[in-house]
């Protein structure tokens, strides 16, 4: 959405005018007001649309983030974001300086969101999910860690062949110098064998398929990032 659109206060719900107490973006000049919420990954599923086709989705669990920062332009960081802390966990796993932050509450996990406008948003308060079905969102986390792994696997090569004399190369690589290329070393960035996941992964236009308040479930479409349990960033787009 660009140019005149609904505010959405996080903490409130629909405000009146097109600045007023709205999370902001601003895209090529023009402000986009999102929503967001951090959510656990609960697992996977299948939702039935109206004429009876089976999509794909996954659960996430949601539950009220609180403030820790407030951010601005004209402050000592110099940017406008909105800090949030999500879980609780023992005070005495954190250092004194993190509990200092969180004014004496400590969380498990600590989020910043950027946003142009950070409207009346104050340190202490809570956001609830408001995204409702049909919202368009972006949904970021940490990928699986699935060790190391082989050119197959990791880039889908298609391996060698299986006749005319291979026996042990069917999974293997292939040349990876020589040929006249880098004047005959390995070439920097070349795909190899190596690390496979446990990397940041932001997967975009995503449907919210249903949300149920009562339980603190939201239902998205496809797939995302992470292991059950994790803990992910869902934006508006």
């Amino acid at each position: 959405m660009e140019g005149e659109v609904e505010c959405l206060d996080a903490t409130n719900g629909p405000a009146a005018g097109p600045m007023a107490k709205g999370f902001a973006l601003r895209r090529r000049g023009a402000f986009i007001f999102m929503k967001f919420i951090l959510a656990k990954k609960e697992g996977m599923t299948r939702v039935f649309s109206e004429d009876g086709r089976s999509v794909a989705a996954t659960v996430l669990k949601t539950e009220p983030i609180v403030v820790t920062q407030v951010k601005t332009t004209d402050g000592k960081d110099k940017y406008s974001a909105i800090q949030v802390g999500y879980g609780a966990r023992r005070a005495k796993t954190v250092s004194k300086a993190v509990l200092g932050h969180g004014k004496g509450k400590a969380y498990k996990v600590l989020r910043e969101f950027r946003t142009d406008e950070v409207g009346s948003t104050a340190v202490g308060n809570e956001i609830q999910n408001t995204f409702a079905v049909g919202d368009t969102v972006k949904i970021s986390g940490v990928s699986k860690g699935k060790g190391f792994a082989g050119v197959v696997k990791r880039y889908g090569f298609k391996g060698g062949r299986r006749t005319h004399g291979q026996k042990h190369s069917e999974r293997e690589a292939g040349s990876i110098g020589g040929g006249g290329r880098a004047g005959g070393r390995v070439a920097k960035g070349m795909r190899m064998a190596g690390r496979l996941g446990g990397e940041r992964v932001t997967v975009k236009n995503l449907k919210v398929l249903a949300v149920d308040p009562s339980a603190g479930e939201l239902v998205v479409s496809g797939a995302v990032p992470g292991v059950r349990g994790a803990v992910l960033e869902v934006i508006s787009e």
